[in-house]
């Protein structure tokens, strides 16, 4: 079983410091969001004006229901925020979560900052929380995004068709990956090898 409401815990490593999402954050997340490149698969385009104050709020109010736990992504050298990344889809009686609406500053693409993220929410997920099943799904269009939960050591389980409206009134098809408790020392040693590469 998972906690519920789950705790607001501060996480980080050498190349990200995650914390729990406040209305503190969003001058932080607004001076990055105006790139439309990041919305492109999601199911808001928040460089749109005022859009990046809705989803904060829609996170926030999320997070205060006990329905997720958005965090904000901060590089650990600088401070700077380049992201966020939520836990979703809360399953506490099944001890399953999902980790979903991560989207980062386009100059932290292909680095280290998304390994680096999601070792960590894996991390806290199946260590600190007890989860069962871990899960991820995107845009079954979005090859990038596909690529990425793959090489975390998801494995792809199908694809849920004609799925969810996006942006536009388009009806996309979504990929679903998972992670389960007895894989998770394998993707870690998987993450950890990669960081520390």
């Amino acid at each position: 079983m998972l906690p519920t409401p789950l705790p607001p815990t501060v996480l980080a490593n050498s190349v990200v410091r995650l914390e729990p999402m406040e209305a503190r954050h969003l001058e932080g997340l607004a001076a990055i969001a105006g790139d439309p490149a990041i919305w492109a698969w999601m199911g808001m385009d928040a460089s749109q004006p005022g859009m990046i104050d809705v989803l904060v709020r829609q996170a926030i109010g999320g997070r205060e229901a006990g329905r997720e736990m958005p965090y904000v992504v901060h590089l650990a050298d600088s401070g700077r925020i380049v992201g966020s990344s939520r836990y979703i889809n809360l399953e506490p009686a099944d001890g399953g979560l999902e980790i979903g609406w991560t989207w980062y500053a386009r100059d932290v693409w292909a680095t280290k900052v998304n390994p680096a993220c999601k070792r960590l929410m894996l991390g806290h997920a199946f260590e600190a929380l007890g989860a069962v099943r871990v899960s991820f799904r995107t845009d079954a269009r979005n090859q990038r995004s596909h690529d990425a939960i793959l090489r975390l050591g998801a494995v792809k389980e199908g694809v849920l068709r004609k799925h969810k409206k996006v942006q536009h009134g388009f009806i996309r098809d979504t990929s679903q990956f998972s992670i389960l408790a007895e894989e998770w020392p394998a993707v870690r040693a998987g993450l950890d090898a990669r960081l520390a590469g």
